[in-house]
């Protein structure tokens, strides 16, 4: 009965739903966001990159990525981090002997400074505990605050991620000889990680792929199996 009592006390409550959950996110939350998954661990490619995706972006994983980002949530970061490297894991195309760097899309100062904490690094601290990777945490930097890409044309997103990276402190003046992937919470058109990747290849750093915790319903009828 005393446990049981303890055991109420410390419940916290749902960051999506607000209820009472004995773990981070509650069952039927969990069971929602849980279908949110593919049904397959799908490789595809985009923008000269090859993209592994955990979700469709809808439903629960939506609004868990929305509380991640703009409710001070940053607990679901690390959380959504460790099932994108469990699906990573159990793909075919893991290779567990296989050194890689994992870098995250930074973000801009002044919107850090704004949130207190890059989301993408937080699902890449979860990603990397699952897979035992080491995270690059500072190898790109960001030098413009873009705007968010969703109202955007084509043409205009290209524009607005344009320039927007540059190499970072911790790549700056060493070689970096493994591979890296590029960490991500949502996928769109791919101008992102293909803007990163394009500075990191400018550098002469091989880059392996990228991994997103989400895609949208447009990338999702794109998708392909990476043999």
């Amino acid at each position: 009965m005393f446990k049981s009592l303890i055991s109420l006390f410390l419940e916290s409550n749902c960051p999506l739903c607000d209820r009472a959950a004995r773990d981070l996110v509650c069952k039927s939350c969990l069971a929602r966001l849980r279908c949110c998954q593919l049904n397959r661990q799908y490789w595809y490619r985009r923008k000269d990159l090859r993209v592994f995706a955990w979700g469709k972006y809808c439903g629960e994983l939506k609004r868990a990525i929305a509380a991640l980002k703009y409710q001070n949530c940053p607990e679901l970061g690390e959380l959504i981090g460790l099932w994108l490297g469990r699906a990573w894991c159990d793909s075919s195309c893991y290779d567990r002997t296989k050194k890689i760097i994992v870098v995250p899309i930074p973000m801009h100062p002044k919107k850090f400074k704004q949130r207190g904490y890059n989301q993408a690094e937080l699902i890449g601290r979860g990603f990397c505990k699952f897979t035992g990777y080491p995270m690059g945490s500072r190898g790109l930097k960001r030098l413009k605050q873009t705007k968010a890409m969703f109202d955007l044309t084509p043409q205009q997103r290209q524009e607005n991620i344009k320039s927007a990276f540059a190499i970072g402190p911790e790549f700056e003046k060493k070689q970096v000889k493994s591979p890296v992937i590029l960490i991500d919470d949502i996928c769109t058109t791919g101008n992102t990680i293909a803007e990163a990747a394009k500075i990191l290849r400018d550098r002469e750093i091989e880059v392996w792929g990228a991994a997103t915790v989400s895609i949208t319903s447009t990338e999702t009828n794109n998708l392909k199996l990476y043999l």
